[in-house]
């Protein structure tokens, strides 16, 4: 189902709690809402439709990829950017890392541990930070 966008600061500062086989619906909902979304937007995490739960979504490619319980290992190569975001208004300075490693399980709930670079490295983080509490 596709969610409303959370744009409450104090809600989006919280940080949110590990993700269970139970929330499974917030990841189809993320999913649905970030397709709903994709004219604008690359990457959602569960605050971003109400849920204080660690997940995120991420489009890699021409895919839409969840990452459950996210846990960014390694990171090399920082870079200032800059970056939006549908949740909250105007561009924010920040610093990421153009090579990431991260442990996750995926949507079936399978550990995964993979290497990102360059702009799916720098969505993920964007999204691993909102789970963070972490306002961009």
């Amino acid at each position: 189902m596709v969610r409303e966008i959370m744009h409450d600061p104090l809600f989006l500062a919280q940080k949110s709690e590990p993700a269970t086989e139970e929330d499974r619906q917030v990841v189809k909902d993320l999913l649905d809402t970030l397709r709903a979304h994709l004219d604008g937007c690359v990457g959602m995490a569960g605050n971003m439709i109400g849920v204080l739960k660690n997940i995120i979504v991420v489009c890699i490619g021409n895919k839409q990829v969840a990452f459950i319980n996210p846990i960014i290992t390694k990171k090399s190569k920082p870079y200032p950017t800059e970056e939006g975001c549908l949740s909250l208004p105007g561009i924010k300075k920040t610093i990421r890392y153009d090579e990431i490693e991260v442990e996750f399980l995926d949507a079936n709930f399978k550990p995964q541990r993979k290497r990102y670079t360059g702009w799916t490295a720098q969505i993920i983080q964007h999204e691993v930070d909102h789970c963070n509490g972490i306002l961009i």
